[in-house]
């Protein structure tokens, strides 16, 4: 049964229902959302899609809130460094919208998990992950199951958000992350279609060398026991082949990009078909 907040009418979605519609905001209550990082891109993508209507969101991410988040991230603040990513985003979601089923996996998407998510059940998969070999295995997966696919490409190293652009990653111009996922994909035989999120703007860092995954590093180094629910590093700067700096205005703009892609199919699925299913194998409710 439909909380008071999920019903047809409910003034937390009212400005929303004026624009495009109770059929539409119906379609989103039920649409199925696995979103794949939450860092500065998924965070500002999740709240989107809550903002806006979604009525079921999976969050996967296996890294801790870090002081140094907080210049970028919807969840990181001075009191949840430390805490599970996905768990502080949760908390703040359930928030926004009492009746949305938020989900949370404190893993990381690789090949040793690839196969716990469910993916099969979910609407749409949403990439935005930053580590290029995890990134790929996603995109990969998920073509190969016919799933709506929305990936992120690198928001690092940018400030102008009227630079952020959405197309095929086979068209995507002066993006090294872009044309590194290109060359994997053709390595891998892969030539479907994926739209992504990127700019056409690099610039060089200014501050001189990271200390993330450094003696120096920030980063809240936490002791999980093994088989623990999110065992595993306290932090994944190490692991990265570079990093780079990044503002809020950025990443938030690629975040709430790829949350629009997915309210623009729904809206498009529902004017164009009416009872017309989200994805292949899943039936309108």
């Amino acid at each position: 049964m439909p909380g008071r907040f999920a019903v047809s009418g409910a003034p937390l979605f009212h400005r929303s229902e004026q624009l495009v519609g109770a059929d539409v905001m119906a379609r989103l209550r039920e649409a199925r959302v696995i979103l794949f990082g939450v860092g500065g891109v998924g965070s500002w993508c999740a709240e989107a899609l809550v903002r806006s209507g979604v009525g079921h969101l999976a969050l996967v991410d296996s890294d801790r809130v870090c002081i140094t988040n907080v210049n970028r991230q919807v969840q990181a603040l001075p009191e949840t460094v430390g805490c599970f990513k996905v768990d502080a985003l949760a908390d703040r979601l359930r928030r926004v919208n009492p009746d949305a089923d938020i989900r949370t996996h404190r893993e990381a998407y690789g090949e040793d998990t690839a196969g716990t998510f469910g993916m099969e059940s979910y609407d749409y998969v949403l990439d935005a992950i930053d580590t290029l070999s995890r990134k790929l295995g996603l995109i990969i997966q998920a073509l190969s199951m016919g799933r709506k696919v929305y990936s992120s490409m690198s928001a690092s190293a940018r400030l102008d958000p009227t630079r952020v652009r959405v197309c095929s990653v086979w068209e995507t111009r002066d993006c090294p992350l872009a044309r590194k996922i290109r060359k994997r994909l053709r390595h891998h035989g892969v030539t479907s279609d994926l739209t992504v999120v990127y700019s056409e703007e690099l610039l060089e860092d200014r501050g001189g060398a990271p200390v993330c995954g450094s003696a120096a590093c920030h980063c809240p180094r936490f002791e999980v026991p093994e088989g623990a629910p999110g065992a595993g590093p306290g932090e994944w700067c190490s692991h990265k082949a570079s990093l780079n700096g990044s503002m809020m205005p950025v990443v938030a703009t690629f975040g709430l990009t790829l949350a629009s892609l997915v309210l623009q199919d729904v809206f498009r699925l529902v004017n164009s078909q009416g009872a017309a299913t989200l994805a292949p194998g899943h039936p309108a409710v």
